[in-house]
């Protein structure tokens, strides 16, 4: 595991529950967003604690996206700034985990995804008309581990 540090809870009660079912069922299946399947991101944040997010599932080819999309708010989620600053994080999909690299895209690389990520979620499209930003898209792409 390269996640290190002692696991702090999101202030966010939706979030928090998630991730507590998910970790007693052993599987991201037992939750969703909408309906939506979703993923869940285990990563240092910028205090050096671990956070915990799940996020909807995007993946193409082996792939998988994260969409900093926070409901279209004025500003970025805070799990935004910890992919920028660590990178590396642990993916799970269903009951499979492995480290993957975050990496935030741009220009064509970006609209493409982006265009798959609001057809997983189509409530991103409203999401990006209510906020002046750009809604950030990483590619979440898996590291190969000896």
């Amino acid at each position: 595991m390269t996640i290190t540090g002692e696991y702090v809870p999101s202030p966010s009660d939706w979030v928090r529950k998630q991730v507590d079912t998910i970790e007693a069922s052993g599987t991201t299946e037992s939750v969703d967003i909408q309906g939506r399947p979703v993923v869940l991101l285990t990563m240092n944040g910028v205090t050096g604690t671990v956070r915990k997010v799940p996020l909807m599932r995007v993946e193409h080819d082996g792939v998988y996206a994260a969409v900093a999309s926070k409901g279209g708010a004025p500003e970025h989620p805070k799990w935004y700034a910890n992919l920028r600053r660590n990178p590396t994080l642990e993916l799970q999909d269903g009951t499979r985990t492995w480290v993957a690299k975050a990496r935030e895209l741009e220009g064509a690389e970006r609209e493409t995804w982006w265009t798959r990520c609001v057809a997983a979620f189509p409530n991103y499209a409203e999401y990006q008309v209510n906020t002046e930003r750009l809604i950030p898209v990483f590619a979440l792409e898996p590291v190969d581990q000896p």
